[in-house]
């Protein structure tokens, strides 16, 4: 078996695997990516519903204009039995990008800083000697190849495979759902500058669903589901919701893929020796919105940074990689926190109170105050900000913001 070596190594080429090789990268580690699938973006999993403050604090706004197949300013809320609140902003404050185009645009910027790509490379299994974890075996083709490393960053997504070999305890699979998105064709009545959100049980148990305008009558239709068949659920949204069937009944599917979104939370433990987890495989995702883009990339770049400290100081140990996790739990930790208790109400309630709060929120012209709210990635930070409305009841906002933007 032929071995070469590196200073470090990234499993999976997403955009938060990506990330960190390119922060990698830039700091001058020689630094191996391997992706499984023989194309970087290829399958999309992914709405590409991106916050653009966030973008802006990891440096990629803006992106190139080909990779942005739109901009919103602002979301609507429906309720399950048709009733309606818009919230709109004066700028935009996100946008929806091509999945595989903004994967493709991370990698190129990696391998242009020096990263090693190796696409239809699996990394079978990990290598741990003396309790460190030191090297991959991966195939290729019939080949397996052993490659060596100081630090492994596991950015494999929600497999956890990997994780599972170097003994961590992966995401909490009872707060998993399973979610399907699809693009579509021929829609009416579009807003184009606004994302379109659908709450009840009937349509997406434990979870909401949503409509994404791209233009010309396309759209991004998705939504996700704690329990039920995400495809029948789909099916039923476009055709019996009282407000999404009547521009969704004549469209068209164009494609539909299908994935699952851990809501947890991030795992309690994203390191050992020699090895770091981001990404969804970490389940750095948003437990309110599934988002985990945003949240994944901006732990990456941390992942980058404590293994470039670990390079210069010869200590891959869980002691001096354990600052990795109190970096995340230090940017994530409290919103994270905010965001599971948010879930845990929504999930309580039920439809009619659901009705009835969407109706209340307009009636009381909530959109107003909502307009203060500036931070859809770091949500219990903006919640603080306009806490002190007496507009505000505290069990209505958590249900408002809960849902806020599907961001995924």
């Amino acid at each position: 078996m032929h071995e070469f070596f590196s200073d470090a190594i990234v499993v999976g080429g997403g955009p938060c695997g990506s990330f960190t090789a390119l922060n990698l990268a830039k700091l001058g580690v020689d630094v191996n990516v391997f992706e499984e699938h023989a194309e970087i973006g290829v399958p999309c999993h992914c709405a590409g519903h991106l916050s653009i403050k966030g973008l802006k604090l990891l440096g990629l706004h803006p992106l190139p204009s080909e990779i942005v197949e739109n901009v919103f300013y602002g979301a609507i809320f429906h309720s399950p039995k048709g009733r309606s609140f818009h919230v709109r902003f004066s700028s935009p404050v996100t946008c929806a990008v091509n999945r595989v185009l903004f994967d493709k645009y991370i990698a190129k910027m990696a391998e242009k800083a020096g990263a090693h790509y190796f696409l239809n490379s699996v990394v079978e299994s990990l290598i741990i000697e003396n309790g460190f974890v030191k090297a991959v075996i991966v195939r290729r083709g019939k080949v397996k190849e052993r490659f060596s490393a100081k630090v492994v960053v596991d950015a494999e997504g929600i497999s956890s495979r990997i994780l599972r070999q170097a003994g961590l305890v992966a995401f909490n699979r009872h707060m998993l759902v399973k979610a399907v998105e699809a693009e579509v064709e021929n829609v009416q009545c579009l807003e184009t500058g606004m994302v379109e959100v659908f709450l009840g049980r009937d349509y997406a148990p434990g979870f909401y669903a949503w409509l994404m305008p791209k233009g010309d009558g396309k759209a991004k239709v998705g939504l996700a589901a704690k329990t039920g068949n995400p495809r029948e659920l789909l099916q039923r949204l476009m055709l019996k919701h009282p407000t999404a069937s009547k521009k969704l009944r004549g469209a068209k599917i164009l494609q539909a893929s299908f994935h699952s979104i851990t809501l947890g939370g991030p795992i309690p433990k994203a390191f050992s020796n020699g090895f770091l987890v981001v990404g969804d495989a970490a389940s750095h995702v948003k437990p309110t919105t599934g988002g985990g883009v945003i949240f994944g990339m901006t732990c990456a770049k941390i992942a980058a940074e404590v293994a470039y400290e670990a390079l210069r100081n010869n200590d891959f140990s869980s002691d001096f990689l354990c600052t990795y996790q109190s970096r995340c739990n230090k940017i994530l930790g409290s919103d994270v926190k905010f965001m599971l208790r948010i879930k845990k109400m929504l999930d309580a309630l039920p439809d009619d109170k659901i009705d009835d709060a969407i109706k209340f929120c307009a009636k009381i012209g909530l959109d107003k105050t909502l307009q203060n709210f500036e931070d859809i990635d770091f949500q219990g930070r903006s919640f603080l900000r306009i806490l002190w409305n007496p507009r505000m009841p505290i069990a209505l906002f958590y249900f408002l913001l809960s849902c806020l933007f599907a961001n995924r």
